[in-house]
């Protein structure tokens, strides 16, 4: 099936040929359907702690943040350019003519082209657009008033103005301050100076970036990095990597075989944020937060953001210092009868940890070994926030591997939706995830866990694309807060829609939280 041409292919971008193999035969066979039991929710797999609980645990996590090492991950890969999709569908349409400006004028919905051009002062970037125009001589607002929209919109995307399509989210001007604008790399960079010093006052921050974006990242990192190490009085340790080649997948045809260009040579596909698992594995730290680069918001709502990113962090530290100390007595000699029902009771309470059948009337070495083996896994302690109608994946208790309970972050492809039972399940849900986790991915001796041993390899996805006007399959692996840390003890905690501010389109900036 491979040339020696596709063998060096497969060699260069350091994937083993048994790897591509077992790809193909995923493809043929394809992923199973995640058997749901039920939707989490408060009270049953989602914690909605009450203003006495959130200070306990973040009070926790003040007590406890100075002895950390403490560094956020922020998943920061690809360019900008989908926010602006209705902006290049309009620039290649849009015409001029009557019609065509009729169009544009009765389309006034908040994500809408003409919203746009009517809000555009509104935009941080707005006074940069403005002088670049001005340089072509052109007035941008005597441009927007004459419906002369396309050299605005050529200054802003392309690489020979503003280049804001070419660029990543991390670099694009989110945020107006009177010092200037902020991108969300620096107000990830605010962020740390809250919730992620070290006992040395240091901010510990990795971004997950594309290899053409480093230079462009490390050139801001240069550039501003200053300024905040002198507004808050500390250091920042920046750091970066970018998804493995390594971790690209094979994509096929219709009927399964490699999907080939023109020129007969092989098409790899980045294999969704899954990859990021080895950029994680990477990393060694006591917590982990994880957030992506397009969350966030001004400094005038930032307070919430850090008062639920202590709540988060204050419970994670709490319950690891329960099974800490569970794993510590487990290594003693003898442990009396009423130390193993209380670990079983809060595995089962409050680790959401579903004990073997007839667990209680195994042996005591029987149930001993199984609480280690339960017990000494990662933590995730993730946000959920009430679902509203914004796309992500939700929280479920499902059957795992081993036909017991397990609490899952689901996304809609690995639901058989035409199950009606699953269907009603998934319809049930109230929460969705918002990308908002710390973790601990050291045991109870300080050891890193490895966390490729935790990733449940039957839950990826396979998706239909284009290329060169043909149809491929594409193969994502489980996805880094999904299937790749389903082997996780996972912790569910309520947060307010507050702290989930997404930008996807460019429009998004124009809503009242980042402004």
């Amino acid at each position: 099936m491979f040339s020696e041409k596709d063998l060096q292919s497969i060699e260069s971008k350091g994937i083993r040929i048994n790897e591509v193999e077992k790809q193909l035969d995923r493809f043929r066979s394809g992923f199973p359907f995640l058997q749901m039991l039920r939707a989490a929710a408060p009270g049953d797999g989602i914690l909605a702690p009450d203003n006495q609980e959130k200070e306990k645990y973040r009070k926790y996590f003040e007590d406890l943040k100075s002895n950390l090492e403490i560094v956020k991950f922020v998943p920061a890969s690809g360019a900008a350019s989908r926010m602006f999709k209705h902006l290049f569908e309009f620039r290649d349409s849009f015409s001029g003519s009557p019609e065509d400006t009729e169009n544009y004028t009765n389309d006034q919905e908040f994500n809408s082209v003409y919203y746009f051009f009517t809000h555009l002062s509104s935009f941080p970037f707005y006074e940069e657009l403005k002088a670049l125009l001005q340089k072509r001589g052109i007035s941008v607002d005597e441009a927007v008033e004459n419906n002369n929209f396309i050299p605005v919109l050529d200054a802003l995307l392309d690489e020979t103005g503003m280049n804001y399509a070419g660029l990543p989210k991390a670099l694009l001007s989110f945020h107006r301050y009177p010092d200037g604008n902020r991108t969300p790399m620096e107000e990830h960079m605010v962020e740390a100076a809250r919730y992620a010093l070290d006992p040395s006052d240091t901010a510990r921050i990795h971004f997950t970036i594309s290899p053409e974006h480093r230079e462009k990242f490390n050139q801001k990192i240069k550039e501003v990095q200053g300024k905040y190490e002198s507004l808050f009085n500390i250091r920042y340790e920046i750091t970066s990597s970018i998804q493995e080649p390594a971790t690209d997948t094979l994509a096929v045809d219709i009927n399964n075989q490699p999907f080939r260009k023109n020129d007969g040579s092989l098409v790899f596909r980045p294999a969704g944020h899954g990859a990021l698992l080895r950029n994680l594995n990477r990393l060694d730290s006591d917590l982990i937060f994880i957030k992506n680069i397009d969350n966030v918001v001004p400094d005038r709502l930032k307070e919430v953001t850090y008062e639920y990113k202590e709540l988060l962090g204050g419970y994670l530290l709490w319950i690891r210092d329960k099974i800490f100390e569970f794993l510590r007595k487990i290594e003693e000699c003898d442990i009396p009868e009423e130390e193993i029902q209380a670990m079983a009771e809060f595995a089962r309470t409050k680790a959401n940890i579903s004990l073997p059948p007839a667990f209680a009337y195994r042996e005591k070495s029987s149930r001993i070994l199984s609480l280690k083996q339960l017990l000494n896994r990662p933590i995730r302690v993730c946000g959920m926030v009430k679902n509203e109608g914004e796309p992500g994946g939700g929280p479920f208790w499902v059957l795992d591997n081993q036909w017991e309970e397990s609490l899952q972050i689901i996304e809609p492809p690995q639901v058989d939706i035409k199950a009606p039972e699953q269907a009603k399940i998934f319809s049930q849900s109230s929460h969705f995830n918002p990308v908002d986790l710390v973790c601990c991915i050291r045991d109870y001796k300080g050891n890193k866990f490895n966390l490729a041993d935790f990733v449940d390899e039957s839950s990826g996805l396979i998706s239909q694309k284009s290329a060169g006007g043909k149809i491929l399959k594409a193969l994502e692996l489980p996805g880094l807060w999904n299937g790749s840390m389903a082997g996780w003890i996972s912790i569910f905690i309520e947060v307010p829609i507050i702290t989930f501010n997404p930008v996807k389109t460019i429009n998004d900036l124009l809503r009242k939280e980042h402004q």
